[in-house]
């Protein structure tokens, strides 16, 4: 080349040019840099000279090209490959923001045997790099690294034992990032640095995605910022027990200003969310809580960085992350001056006694005064206080589970955090909203649901208490409200504002009533209360519609108050009207006291009355027309009061198909908690007993029983943790027993049914979706089924036994045949032999065996999900067998006995398996490799003890990985 501007010049036409001819003129001219070797050290002149985007681009391909496709000599290649490993980390930094992929970017980090040269020239041009070259030259490093493990037996034996390559390889970026991240922060505090700065923010964002990694595949919803339990891998105990982890946030947070605060408040509202079971011991999991709840209180101490409002955000979201995975007493216990020993059953804490709490207190205390603040800046914190709100109402509900005498300091704080958001709801009412609707949380439900999910557990915690305030709080504004009716004039923004306040009220009410769960009081008292707040505002929709209010239907603020009152109307039913009646003798006995109300029959002809006056007079508000009509539909029978003598009709059966298949539909798109609560709420109890009415009648019409049956398949599926009830509710098992309603009916009915021509069809298409409704139902984790047999409730062992006689109906040939029936039915027993093992151990010897026979059957399948599902149920068989047989003295527990009986009814259930698979492949391979063969299964057992801990587990796997490798390469006979 003449010059390094011709080549540019050459180099700009070749990706630029329009012209065909030019371009290939270009391409022959410079294709000598990628086919010969003699010019790599001219690549290095170019990138280290030129200037444009397009000669930089040709020199990195060029030389990704030539180590492509020629075979280089093997001293170039380690010329190419000499490591730099203090430079490897700077570049891996800088490489995961730049990489497109991902995997790219592991390699890289994983495997630092790269070239000086490029990590050096990224290094120091990256950030003035086109994107494309950048690309370019990550894609060429991550080459020469890939080939440079074809050179060294240490990364061959590297990828080989890489059995759990993601989850670990996310842990060493995690643990480069928190070290460079903690070098920058100590560097920083001593000078400033532009590009320390850089690396420093880099290294905080690669944390901050390491930490948001989806390990377990449970597609988290990211349009939303609620997240459950982190699922971390065990093999980042190490860095997340080390106390530096933590401080290192709390001191990038400290030294820095939004947005980078933020994120590193991010880092740790997701290390707050950490399994429980990654601590070692409790010991280790209270030290990681107590740096947590210090870190917390010394920015609420400072007020370090909450002036800014993304800041604020977020430390809100870190306060309500406590809600999650910590129970007041364990907070508590940790600030004693000795940690006590706690007992964890799934994601609650249940402790024996508490210590000293003084650290708490300031704690409990900074965050108070800090929910105070929030409520007062209703404007700028209101998006803020739902997490707060969730902080306090998970105090509150685990009060019942304290024992002994240390105080919470819940009775001092919450009664003024109740009062403080009622009052800072009037005060968002006197100074007034924007005229954007969606502002205004009387006007945007899901933010008013988000304010009230939380609010009515505060109020209920001393119900006496802050039940008076709202009487007392309510009893002018009314008195006010009832005078002005008496006017034919008055002034309209007065009015508004007081309408407005009536509205919260009755919002609030409605929250109330709508929650009956309570603390410190009895079920008695409770409903008195509950008549007394809901007495003033029935006493309030007789004040509504007279008078001057009467002509006021057109106002907004007007609307709003109606729908609040709606609102408590629907809140109302579902707790106090219908079959709920009947356990609300002391509600409706004060009602009757105070407004001569005496039965919910009496209450059903107000709500009825309102019904026809909003529909009468609201004719110009389609938002109240259609809240109204909701209501009336709910009051409403539909389908469900339909005599039996007319549901077996066509027009009856094509309405019951279409709601079926809208209510599934409905139910797949509810991803989250909210929505399904909503759902759920609105099914159960009131709709739950048409979908047993459907399945009853139409059992010999799959047109029918098929829509309802997947319907039902996705209501009890838990998707993203939607199914997460409150620690005090029974939904999950309530849940349950309607499943297990369905299933018996259906499978009572639809066994004694003929067969039909088209089997499948008629009997077995519905008998594999029961089989999946019971799986997801068993493996859903929100029911606990030891409930069952503590109260004698048979909904389990009614649902297993008739899924059992569905199992047995079909021939084994028939299950393995039909794709779906197949899929279906292995799942099932997987979850079985998982959790309800002693189901199948109780059952009689033939029934047994013909269970474990179709497991066999499975195994030799080629389908690899449905073996792996046998293996496991095998896997869960033998351990049982291990534990209770072979390991122990005797059998004494039933299902061990029971298997004792089976063993000896049939001896051949656990042959001798490893001598004959053994003696099976080495028949197979020629003779001449018998020896060989025999050294490998020697060694299957080798270093592998007596027991199925994990460590154990996992020694066998390698050496039975050696001897499939052994037996590969050896090959068929």
């Amino acid at each position: 080349m003449e010059s390094l501007a011709q080549l540019e010049a050459l180099c700009e036409r070749l990706y630029n040019s329009q012209d065909s001819v030019e371009r290939a003129h270009a391409e022959n001219t410079l294709k000598c840099f990628s086919v010969n070797t003699d010019y790599i050290s001219q690549c290095q002149f170019i990138l280290d000279n030129a200037l444009t985007p397009y000669a930089l681009m040709l020199a990195s391909s060029s030389l990704l090209k030539q180590v492509t496709e020629h075979s280089l000599a093997l001293q170039l290649r380690l010329d190419i490959s000499n490591s730099c490993s203090q430079s490897t980390c700077v570049f891996a930094i800088y490489a995961f923001h730049v990489c497109v992929s991902l995997i790219t970017y592991v390699l890289v980090l994983m495997f630092c045997s790269v070239g000086n040269y490029l990590i050096n020239y990224l290094a120091k041009r990256g950030p003035e790099l086109q994107s494309f070259v950048t690309a370019s030259l990550i894609q060429l490093l991550c080459r020469l690294t890939k080939f440079g493990w074809f050179d060294d037996d240490r990364f061959r034996d590297l990828v080989k034992e890489s059995t759990n390559f993601l989850s670990q390889a996310t842990s060493d970026h995690y643990a480069i990032g928190l070290k460079i991240l903690n070098q920058l922060v100590s560097e920083m505090n001593q000078r400033q640095s532009a590009v320390a700065s850089r690396l420093q923010e880099l290294a905080l964002s690669l944390c901050l995605k390491c930490l948001s990694f989806d390990f377990v595949g449970t597609s988290i919803d990211e349009s939303s910022e609620e997240f459950g339990t982190v699922q971390i891998p065990s093999a980042w105990r190490p860095v997340l027990e080390d106390p530096s982890t933590l401080q290192i946030f709390f001191d990038y947070y400290a030294i820095t200003e939004a947005p980078l605060s933020k994120e590193a408040l991010e880092c740790l509202v997701r290390l707050a969310s950490v399994r429980r079971s990654l601590f070692t011991n409790d010991a280790a999991r209270s030290k990681f809580l107590a740096h947590l709840m210090t870190g917390t209180k010394e920015i609420l101490q400072t007020g370090q960085g909450l002036a800014d409002h993304d800041n604020y955000h977020e430390y809100c979201r870190l306060l309500g992350r406590f809600r999650v995975n910590y129970q007041l007493v364990f907070m508590a216990s940790t600030f004693g001056s000795q940690l006590q020993t706690v007992v964890c059953l799934l994601d609650l804490i249940h402790l024996s006694e508490l210590v000293n709490v003084e650290g708490y207190s300031d704690w409990i205390q900074l965050v108070a005064e800090f929910t105070l603040k929030s409520l007062q800046s209703w404007q700028w914190a209101s998006s803020s206080v739902y997490y707060l709100l969730g902080l306090w109402s998970r105090l509150v509900t685990s009060v019942p589970y304290l024992k002994g005498d240390a105080p919470s300091l819940l009775d001092e704080f919450v009664p003024k955090i109740t009062e403080g958001f009622i009052t800072s709801r009037f005060n968002s009412v006197q100074a007034g909203f924007p005229d954007d609707l969606s502002d205004n949380p009387l006007d945007n439900v899901e933010l008013l649901q988000d304010q009230l999910d939380c609010f009515p557990y505060l109020c209920r915690f001393q119900y006496e208490n802050s039940g008076l305030y709202i009487i007392n709080t309510m009893e002018p504004i009314l008195q006010s409200y009832t005078e002005r009716a008496r006017m034919q004039t008055g002034d309209k923004s007065e009015i508004s504002v007081i309408e407005a306040k009536l509205a919260w009220i009755v919002h609030i009410i409605a929250a109330i009533v709508k929650i009956k769960q309570c603390t410190g009081c009895s079920l008695e008292s409770q409903e008195v209360l509950d008549a007394e707040l809901s007495a003033r505002v029935l006493q309030l929709i007789n004040v509504t519609d007279s008078g001057l209010h009467s002509q006021r239907y057109c106002e907004l603020s007007k609307q709003r108050l109606d729908r609040a009152i709606l609102t408590f109307f629907q809140h109302f039913r579902k707790s106090y009207v219908g079959d709920q009646a009947m356990h609300s003798s002391k509600l409706y006995a004060r009602l009757s006291e105070l407004l001569g109300l005496h039965d919910h029959l009496l209450l059903l002809n107000v709500i009825v009355g309102k019904i026809a006056t909003n529909l009468k007079c609201y004719t110009e508000s389609q938002e109240v027309i259609d809240h109204t009509l909701s209501l009336f539909l709910e009051l409403a029978s539909g389908l469900e009061s339909t005599p039996d003598s007319m549901f077996r009709t066509d027009a009856v059966k094509c309405a019951l198909i279409g709601l079926m298949r809208d209510l599934r539909g409905i139910a797949m798109a509810t991803n989250s908690r909210r929505t399904y609560g909503l759902l759920f709420d609105w099914l159960y109890p009131a709709h739950m007993p048409l979908l047993l009415k459907g399945i009853s009648h139409w059992t010999d019409t799959p047109e029918v029983t098929t829509p309802l049956l997947k319907f039902m398949a996705e209501f009890v599926l838990n998707k993203a943790q939607r199914l997460t009830f409150d620690s005090s509710s029974p939904n999950g098992i309530l849940l349950f027993r309607e499943v297990s309603k369905l299933i018996v009916a259906y499978g009572s009915r639809v066994l004694s049914l003929p067969n039909a021509a088209d089997i499948y069809a008629y009997k077995y298409k519905g008998m594999w979706i029961c089989f999946t409704i019971l799986a997801r139902a068993l493996a859903g984790n929100y029911v606990n089924f030891g409930v069952f047999e503590l109260y004698g409730d048979r909904a389990l062992s009614d649902a297993l036994d008739i899924a059992l006689k569905m199992t047995l109906s079909i021939p084994l040939a028939d299950i393995l045949a039909f794709r779906k029936l197949t899929k279906a039915y292995f799942a099932f027993l997987e979850v079985l032999f998982s959790s309800h093992i002693t189901f199948i151990l109780n059952l009689n010897t033939n029934t047994f065996m013909h269970i474990v026979g179709s497991l066999e059957s499975g195994l030799k399948g080629l389908d690899t999900n449905i073996s792996s599902q046998c293996a496991a149920a095998v896997d869960n068989l033998a351990a049982f067998y291990f534990n209770n047989i072979t390991m122990g003295e005797a059998p004494t527990s039933p299902a061990a006995i029971n298997l004792a009986r089976h063993i000896v009814e049939c001896p051949t259930l656990f042959p001798e398996v490893f001598s004959d698979l053994k003696a099976q492949i080495l028949a197979s391979q020629p003779v001449d490799q018998h020896q060989r063969l025999s050294v490998c299964f020697d060694k299957l057992m080798a270093d592998v003890a007596r027991s199925l801990d994990s460590k154990n587990r996992d020694k066998f796997t390698q050496n039975l990985t050696e001897v499939q490798h052994g037996v590969s390469f050896v090959g068929p006979a």
